[in-house]
């Protein structure tokens, strides 16, 4: 029998990590299992921008004391990191000290009991697909990334079905928040992500896991979702966005 979890992180260093002390990991990780701890984590991580204390606090539902005592854990945890900034638009003399502010660290956790590293396995196994020239081992890839999104597109139609006038765009999002994506609405109504959950592998073999990542949600969202999917890269996000279909003009 074996554990795994990963808490997902917006960014995360590119070279070999040393090794983890698992400990220590277990240890800040189930610090989470705190119920006022863990909502904090979620909102701030839910937001895409750095949140002062007040603004956390109100969003979950307690004191700010209560609030700062959590968020200061977290930050002595590696969960979080803290900026400093005025958040009045004033400056120099009479502005007041800066907002403390927190956002998520990037640091990733990782923690396997027995250890396990499925990474490395991935990282060998889209370094041979990189180095295969004839383009077969790429294609075998997409195709098979191509089926799991067809997975998915039946997974947000059959939610659809058990949900009476459900949003096609609010169940896709549901689906893709399930596989660790963090998906958000833009001011444009596009579907973005704040999480890749391929990150470090894309950081390495760029051009085939964002192609792979590609061709399972154009399939995800294939169909009557109201949505295509394009790779649209933006700093700290996934690669693919799902925009709307341009309405077609009545003749």
């Amino acid at each position: 029998m074996s554990m795994d979890f990963v808490l997902q992180s917006e960014a995360v260093e590119t070279e070999a990590q040393p090794p983890a002390d698992h400990g220590d990991d277990v240890a800040r990780v189930c610090s989470l299992g705190d119920p006022a701890r863990r909502s904090l984590y979620d909102f701030i991580t839910g937001q895409g921008q750095s949140v002062g204390r007040d603004e956390a606090a109100a969003a979950v539902g307690i004191s700010r004391s209560l609030a700062a005592y959590h968020l200061d854990r977290m930050v002595d945890d590696g969960l979080l990191d803290v900026s400093f900034a005025r958040r009045t638009g004033r400056t120099g003399p009479g502005a007041g000290r800066p907002a403390k502010l927190y956002h998520r660290a990037p640091r990733e956790f990782q923690i396997s009991l027995p250890p396990r590293d499925y990474e490395l396995a991935a990282r060998l196994l889209a370094q041979a697909v990189d180095d295969e020239r004839t383009g077969r081992a790429r294609a075998s890839l997409e195709d098979a990334a191509r089926a799991l999104g067809r997975d998915l597109a039946a997974e947000t139609k059959q939610r659809r079905s058990q949900v009476k006038r459900a949003k096609p765009q609010a169940v896709v999002e549901e689906v893709l928040a399930n596989r660790g994506y963090e998906p958000f609405r833009d001011a444009e109504g596009a579907i973005r992500l704040r999480n890749c959950p391929f990150h470090r592998l894309a950081d390495t073999h760029r051009e085939l896991i964002c192609g792979m990542n590609l061709c399972l949600l154009e399939e995800t969202v294939a169909g009557d979702t109201g949505l295509h999917a394009v790779l649209d890269p933006k700093p700290g996000m996934c690669c693919v966005a799902m925009l709307p279909k341009p309405r077609e003009r009545k003749r």
